[in-house]
């Protein structure tokens, strides 16, 4: 390990000294820094590079020799200019014009953190985006960024996949598109396989960890993760992209634009379709997507029309691989579901109008309005079911009276969310602020249907067994302020009132009436600092409260006298960045203090199934470290490691007994929060071996992490290194603009490891007995694909 380290300071020193630099600053014409601004070089070798939060730029050893300088922003004219680079420290400081037509749809005002927001964040760009989108779900694109894991049902990232931030589910980690929120109303959750490939239809996405920005939507309980769509481009184009792979895995997607046309109007549109038969047995996905823009620009305005939408159907692969089938090759890929139709199938559509109105270079307004339809069910045969859990009649057939039959069975859900946002933007010279309002109002129907019965009798064909509706509105409004007193401080401040009314009306699919209404009412203060230290560093401090009310199962599962309360998050955030040409460091401390948080800790309802329940105390805390530096003229090298302890204290475990019917209980005082692992680390080492070729290698480390909440070594995930190559190759032509080849080589060491599992335990006959549920994930596999852009 200490040779390592000297190597990796030697390294780090030897590039420092070698490297000849080409530097500058850019500003917008309002005289502010523009972070994020690509700078591109072409000419001896082809350079790009972003500018950061201080809008400045520098490329480390360059080759003498003329070059073609270009600066493109969004929403700002892109700068053109030759430059004779003679291998002195050239320093260029540059101001960009804003576009008469173009301006940026600043939707997402309060919601995004910039440059000086005293939160902890990440920002992934669109070139970064395209190379990495390769048919998988967003999760997997945002598996290197840090605190983040993932995980995939079918084990080939391509279907059903989840992620968690610093040990967090999606549940709990605020989604949004545009600042319209994608978490759905009652299950909080975001599911990646209703929008599939939307990724190909964004322009950035940033994930902030911990309760961030978040102004609309869920509340943030881990991490936000903020979606940027396409803006509009100048120039008509269209472009294909072909991907296929280990796995029967295939992408395609067609994109084009109109550019603008008479000066205002653009067009653009995408067609997506992802398929693959899954490492799991049967657990085949079949995704289709499309998404459509119209706008229309001038230089104080801009509309916006999306339409988007989805349609999946997936093979379940949900009930995991015992843990004794594991060992095999063929156990490892077992798939419980062999009924021939037991798909998940749901689709969705979304329709959402923008307006900006800039008064001058200091006041903006923008509304977003939303509308969401969505329905689907998942099908299932059952064996063996009692007929009257299903509201029929025994079946006499001669004089035998059935009370069971074989059946299958569909649950359906259809729902509509619709809303909008609303936000004013004023910026002084020392002041700015933000006020916002967001209204949304979801109806749910859940109902069950019995599709077939062996021994159906009188039962009518779809005979209905249950239903309930749900209606749901959530109404909020914030003030968030900038307050730079002197230069380089800044204040930041945010308060958030939100109100929650929920109606839950009918019985569920085992009988029981869940009728209820709750209402919630929170108020959410944020605040912090920010300091530049000299011209490289830069610290924050920030203290952040959320509160997030029960899901819909935490609420229906449970009888009325045990229905759970509210959770409360305290977040504290210390940050430190240090970024000098070359190299860069960042490091962020957080202890996010838990009220009342919901785990499961074995107890179950008043049948039996197992129920969320609040903890009075629980707490996450850590060190999240990144940095990354040039090394020699054409090697880069990105990592990122978290360290964290996650607890819950004075834990009690409940486990079924069969010999009483009742449950035995144990205090077990300070244990792990499931699925929260106190290590992650990433590494990426990018080489450019040639013009337009380069060579990627990437590392993901989890450490173990526990199945449950008891912190037994008999239930827990192991720890996995996985390894992956790609090459990629882009060249221009005179036909086609630009061509794009890739192959990606995944998990090249065949590390064989799980990344998800569940448990249910029980005693019968005074011995322990379990069942579970493991998620294996591919071992070797490839991708290749080829892009075309005109």
């Amino acid at each position: 390990m200490r040779k390592t380290l000297t190597l990796l300071i030697a390294i780090f020193l030897f590039a420092s000294t070698q490297a000849q630099y080409f530097s500058g600053k850019i500003i917008a014409d309002t005289g502010e820094p523009l972070t994020g601004a690509v700078v591109s070089l072409k000419g001896a070798e082809t350079k790009s590079v972003s500018t950061d939060y201080k809008g400045e730029y520098a490329f480390g050893y360059l080759k003498n020799g003329k070059y073609q300088l270009s600066i493109s922003f969004i929403g700002y004219t892109t700068y053109k200019q030759e430059i004779n680079y003679d291998g002195s420290h050239f320093i260029m400081d540059i101001t960009l014009a804003s576009d008469e037509f173009l301006i940026d749809a600043v939707t997402v005002a309060g919601q995004y953190a910039n440059s000086n927001t005293p939160v902890a964040y990440t920002n992934v760009g669109k070139e970064d985006i395209n190379k990495n989108n390769q048919g998988k779900d967003v999760p997997y694109l945002l598996q290197l960024t840090p605190s983040v894991t993932v995980s995939s049902d079918a084990g080939a990232g391509i279907g059903y996949t989840a992620m968690r931030v610093r040990g967090t589910g999606i549940s709990r980690i605020n989604v949004t598109l545009d600042g319209i929120p994608l978490n759905d109303a009652e299950s909080h959750s975001v599911y990646w396989v209703d929008l599939p490939d939307y990724a190909s239809s964004a322009n950035a996405i940033q994930i902030q960890r911990g309760v961030g920005t978040s102004t609309s939507g869920a509340a943030a309980f881990g991490a936000n993760i903020k979606f940027k769509t396409n803006r509009a481009k100048r120039n008509p184009y269209g472009e294909a992209n072909f991907t296929g792979g280990s796995f029967n895995s295939s992408k395609v997607t067609f994109k084009a634009g109109t550019g603008i046309i008479n000066k205002h109007f653009t067009f653009d549109a995408r067609l997506s379709s992802i398929k693959s038969d899954g490492y799991i047995d049967r657990a085949s996905s079949d995704l289709k997507s499309y998404s459509a823009t119209a706008a229309y620009t001038d230089k104080k305005n801009l509309f916006r029309i999306n339409i988007l939408g989805g349609l999946e159907e997936t093979y379940q692969a949900w009930g995991g691989v015992p843990k004794d089938s594991l060992a095999t090759a063929s156990g490892r890929t077992y798939n419980p579901y062999t009924y021939d139709n037991e798909i998940d199938h749901y689709g969705q559509q979304h329709y959402q109008l923008f307006y900006t109105r800039e008064f001058n270079k200091t006041m903006n307004l923008n509304i977003a309005l939303f509308h969401t339809n969505g329905g689907g069910y998942y099908e299932q045969s059952k064996l063996g079911r009692k007929l009257i859990d299903y509201g029929l009649k025994p079946v006499v057939i001669g004089g035998d009276t059935i009370t069971k039959s074989d059946l299958i069975q569909r649950k359906w859900l259809t729902n509509t969310f619709r809303g909008g946002n609303l936000n004013f933007n004023y910026h002084l010279e020392k002041l700015s602020f933000t006020a916002g309002a967001s209204f949304s109002k979801y109806d749910g129907n859940h109902f069950g249907k019995v599709i077939w019965m062996k021994n159906s009798g009188s039962a009518e064909k779809g005979h209905e067994w249950y239903r309930n509706t749900s209606a749901k509105t959530d109404a909020s409004g914030f003030l968030s302020t900038h307050y730079t007193p002197v230069a380089g401080i800044v204040f930041w401040g945010d308060m958030q009132l939100r109100s929650i009314n929920y109606d839950i009306t009918g019985i569920d699919d085992d009988n029981r009436e869940i009728t209820q209404n709750n209402k919630y009412t929170f108020l959410n203060p944020k605040g912090g600092v920010f300091v530049d230290i000299g011209t490289t560093q830069h610290a924050y401090f920030s203290f952040a409260t959320a509160n997030r009310e029960p899901k819909r199962s935490d609420l229906t599962d449970v009888e009325p006298e045990k229905r759970p309360t509210h959770e409360t998050l305290y977040d504290y955030e210390l940050g430190y960045k240090f970024a000098k040409n070359s190299y860069a460091f960042s490091a962020n401390l957080y202890y996010m203090d838990y009220k009342n948080q919901l785990v499961q800790t074995g107890e179950i309802n008043d049948v039996g199934d197992p129920a969320f329940v609040n903890v009075a105390k629980s707490y996450r805390t850590g060190i999240e470290l990144t940095g990354g530096m040039k090394l020699f003229n054409r090697m880069d090298w990105n990592a990122n490691l978290t360290y964290s302890q996650n607890k819950i204290q004075n834990f009690t475990e409940y486990v079924d007994n069969w010999d009483t019917g009742g449950q035995d209980t144990k205090a077990l005082g300070e244990t792990d929060i499931s699925f929260s692992p106190n290590l992650i680390m990433a590494n990426i080492l990018e080489a450019k071996i040639y013009k337009g070729l380069s060579l990627s290698f990437t590392t993901k480390y989890v450490s173990e992490q526990y199945i449950d909440n008891t912190s037994s070594k008999a239930r827990v995930l192991d720890a996995y290194l996985v390894n992956n190559v790609r090459l990629n190759y882009s060249f221009e032509t005179k036909i086609i603009k630009k061509i794009d080849i890739f192959f990606a080589a995944n998990n090249i060491l065949n590390q064989e490891y799980e990344t998800n599992a569940w448990v249910y335990r029980y005693t019968l006959g005074g011995v322990e007995g379990i069942y579970d549920g493991y998620f294996p994930q591919a071992k070797i596999n490839f991708l290749a694909g080829l892009n075309l852009r005109f």
